[in-house]
């Protein structure tokens, strides 16, 4: 209570309060019972309110920040009321401990990739059955445990894996996924010593930039290790499509069709016939990731075959498209990972 009394004194603007860490049946080396967990968060979320009297600058009340279990959650959400839980948040370490000496070939098999879809069903069937109105977030997720993994967290390869989770949690509606962390240990975004951005620092960057908020289905058959996730265009018309190609010896070219799409941002799933229209006057603009030298686990990474090292006044270099034309395939090359904006894709949900 004295921590919040400090924030509103001095005027600061808190989003959220999130309720415990790691404490949920499934925890790291302690647990509290659901039904407490659910009491507790009671309490919180009536000293929020008693503290911040207007609602529209309220922190939300966030909970239960653990790794899923079913029936931990269950029962933790059906103590606490509806309107308690804002977010129901959970961490994500699938791919763990850090010093698995198998760490490199898991962040490539999409085998073991897939694995961690059936904790983000759980999580979203658990928020539609008990918090509609709430929202499932990944609060804490770094793809190994204790820091991170040497010689894969902080390099290219660590893109195989962080940003098949960032569309993979946005295709089961979740909307937040916390990165552990911006600086520290091995999984950070900033190397811990110079601060200079790591591999992933651009990879996020750009689907910050180009992903919009709603996601549309996509689907490829042709081959496991080529991963897919297409969302409208960020801020402008279009759609932008991420391409994560785990096989080092393959490359793809790839052309878009037309099919029944569906909305997952959305509390219910909106299917239709197919009403695209994909013009393909407009050159697409294309962004390719890459390791330098072909070497996964190095920490230099090329976009469209510029290395990204920053300044000597450590600015980071503009990040610029390239342009394509519209009616060729596109390409995808082995282990690389790209994104795609095509403005004269109109879907009607992205309008």
């Amino acid at each position: 209570m004295d921590f919040m009394k400090y924030t509103i004194s001095k005027g600061y603007k808190v989003d959220s309060y999130e309720f415990g860490h790691q404490l949920s049946r499934a925890g790291m080396g302690a647990s509290i019972e659901a039904e407490q967990y659910g009491k507790d968060i009671v309490v919180l979320k009536n000293l929020v309110k008693e503290l911040h009297l207007d609602p529209k600058t309220q922190p939300k009340a966030l909970s239960p920040s653990g790794y899923y279990d079913e029936k931990w959650f269950n029962s933790f959400l059906e103590v606490s009321r509806q309107e308690v839980v804002d977010g129901v948040t959970h961490h994500i370490y699938n791919i763990r401990p850090g010093d698995d000496p198998n760490m490199i070939t898991k962040i490539q098999d999409p085998s073991y990739l897939n694995q961690v879809a059936q904790t983000y069903k759980g999580v979203l069937n658990i928020v539609n059955k008990f918090k509609p109105q709430s929202r499932a977030w990944v609060f804490k997720s770094g793809r190994a445990l204790h820091g991170g993994a040497k010689d894969v967290s902080q390099t290219f390869a660590n893109g195989f894996w962080y940003f098949d989770q960032l569309g993979m949690a946005s295709t089961y509606n979740h909307k937040v996924f916390c990165r552990q962390t911006l600086i520290g240990g091995n999984y950070a975004l900033l190397n811990t010593t110079t601060s200079i951005p790591n591999p992933d620092y651009y990879g996020v960057l750009l689907w910050h930039r180009l992903m919009g908020s709603t996601v549309l289905a996509v689907t490829q058959e042709f081959n496991q290790n080529l991963r897919v996730y297409a969302h409208c265009a960020k801020k402008k018309l279009g759609i932008s499509i991420i391409f994560i190609n785990l096989s080092k010896d393959s490359s793809f070219n790839v052309t878009l069709s037309n099919y029944e799409h569906q909305s997952r941002n959305l509390r219910t799933t909106n299917v239709a016939k197919p009403n695209y229209e994909f013009r393909g006057y407009q050159n697409r603009e294309e962004y390719h990731l890459a390791a330098l030298a072909g070497n996964i686990q190095g920490q230099i990474v090329l976009l469209n075959d510029i290395q990204m090292v920053p300044t000597k006044t450590f600015d980071i270099l503009a990040i610029e498209p390239k342009l394509v034309n519209a009616s060729t395939p596109i390409s995808v090359a082995a282990h690389s990972i790209v994104y795609v904006t095509i403005r004269d894709f109109q879907a009607p949900l992205c309008a």
